[in-house]
């Protein structure tokens, strides 16, 4: 092995050693390859890319519990790997080790129509899911946005455009198996809608990011597909103005199904990405689901808070190919942005705040963007206060990335103190460390007490949420 595979944590056991027993029991799944390494420390955000030691392929739970296993015998790392899509640092290895790539594992195991569940493999993705529910009447709400795996989904604790209705991957769980730091094969209940047996384990890993424990098949709730969907977009003459009838809408009890923010650059960007001709103002995306009747008197609702707060023309349809244009340029939000700065990088975060202080929270994020003089528009899941900002850097200006870095900090610590969260749905990762202390406080050493009785020797996707077993 070269230098550059040696793991920095001088606790940690011989890598070359694992390696042997790896290629002896893999062959070709297992690789060492510098490209493929890399490509498993990639990480969506301003974080350096930090690659494992070696990489295996898995196929199967049985494929995992054997590679923790042989890694626990030699205190080395573990690092699950989904699809690669996390937003905080989440897939780098920092203290070397082994990434687990699950995208083989992606089948769908059975589909329980007539209890509108189902249970996949951890590599199966959102749209591979869809695809195959499609002639069932069902559907899975979580959308995320990227086509991610939905064991990293359940790890990140993802939500998306459609959790101000169906909730979050916390919601949608009924149960899994995961394999846990000793190589045991843990199932965390059965298929029965809700349970009062013991603690709630499926829940502590939902959400754990692989610190605890790798998820390697899922039991998910599903939903009917609506007999009617309806879409519209509503400008807004200020930011102000969008995030007011966004908070009357909830607190009205429309029940939307998305309700999306952009802020006027980002709008700008989806003209020019998508071939949208949406007025460059704040602007809201906006989805019913129902029966014809119902989304209709749904749209009708919304369009009169519009007009209270001073909205432009709300314009709704039931095409479903004019929804799918509109949601698919809200999906490419990030491209659209990159567009904006060709040759700079876009640094992805995101927020939470109580429903009631999102006008406050945006509009104050809004300023802080202008001061700094930096180019970041801002998109929202606004239905439940989670919006996100994307900063667009130019990497070699130490200046820039020294203010967007003091930007990313006070978000964040603003958010807080609105008794809001650091992270609505990216998730802790490395990224998110500094603010987490400040978000929960004592918490962390919980946290800490139970990453250390689950985990003793810390393989577990060390280096992220917490910095270090206490």
């Amino acid at each position: 092995m070269s230098a550059d595979l040696v793991a920095p944590n001088a606790e940690r056991g011989d890598f070359e050693t694992v390696g042997a027993v790896l290629k002896q029991r893999f062959g070709e799944r297992f690789s060492t390859a510098q490209a493929v390494r890399e490509q498993h420390g990639h990480t969506t955000s301003w974080i350096k890319n930090q690659p494992p030691q070696g990489v295996v392929f898995v196929e199967t739970t049985e494929d995992v519990s054997d590679v923790v296993s042989i890694c626990a015998d030699h205190n080395i790392p573990i690092i699950p790997y989904g699809t690669g899509t996390s937003l905080e640092g989440h897939v780098n290895a920092p203290e070397g080790g082994v990434s687990l790539d699950m995208s083989r594992m992606n089948r769908v195991l059975k589909v329980n129509a007539e209890d509108l569940d189902c249970v996949v493999e951890p590599g199966v993705t959102r749209k591979q899911l869809n695809d195959h529910l499609r002639d069932t009447g069902l559907f899975f709400p979580i959308d995320p946005g990227a086509d991610a795996s939905l064991g990293g989904m359940a790890a990140t604790r993802a939500s998306g455009t459609n959790a101000v209705r169906y909730g979050t991957m916390r919601d949608n769980v009924i149960n899994l198996t995961a394999v846990l730091p000793d190589g045991r094969i843990l199932k965390t209940g059965n298929r029965a809608r809700k349970s009062s047996a013991g603690y709630d384990l499926a829940r502590l890993l939902i959400g754990s990011e692989g610190t605890l424990g790798i998820i390697t098949e899922l039991t998910l709730k599903l939903q009917g597909i609506p007999q009617a969907i309806s879409g519209g977009v509503c400008p807004f003459p200020t930011i102000e103005d969008a995030c007011n009838a966004v908070i009357q809408t909830i607190q009205y009890g429309i029940p939307v199904a998305r309700i999306e923010f952009l802020d006027t650059l980002q709008v700008k960007a989806c003209n020019a990405y998508s071939n949208l001709h949406l007025s460059e103002q704040p602007t809201l995306f906006l989805e019913f689901h129902g029966s014809d009747a119902g989304v209709a008197e749904q749209a009708e609702m919304f369009g009169e808070i519009a007009d209270d707060c001073n909205g432009g023309a709300f314009v709704w349809t039931a095409q479903a190919e004019e929804r799918t244009k509109l949601w698919q340029a809200r999906h490419d939000a990030y491209w659209a942005s990159i567009g904006l700065r060709s040759g700079c990088e876009g640094i992805s975060t995101d927020v939470c705040v109580p429903i009631s202080r999102l006008a406050e929270c945006v509009t104050e994020t809004f300023h802080d963007i202008e001061e700094m003089e930096l180019v970041a528009p801002m998109v929202g899941h606004a239905g439940d206060g989670n919006f996100h900002v994307l900063v667009l850097l130019d990497m070699d200006d130490a200046d820039e990335v020294a203010r967007a870095a003091t930007f990313v900090s006070k978000l964040n610590r603003r958010a807080i103190a609105m008794d809001g969260t650091c992270t609505g749905e990216h998730g802790i990762g490395q990224g998110k460390m500094p603010y987490l202390e400040a978000e929960i406080g004592h918490g962390v050493d919980l946290i800490r007490q139970i990453k250390a009785a689950i985990d003793p020797q810390n393989i577990m996707n060390p280096g992220k949420i917490v910095s270090q077993v206490k």
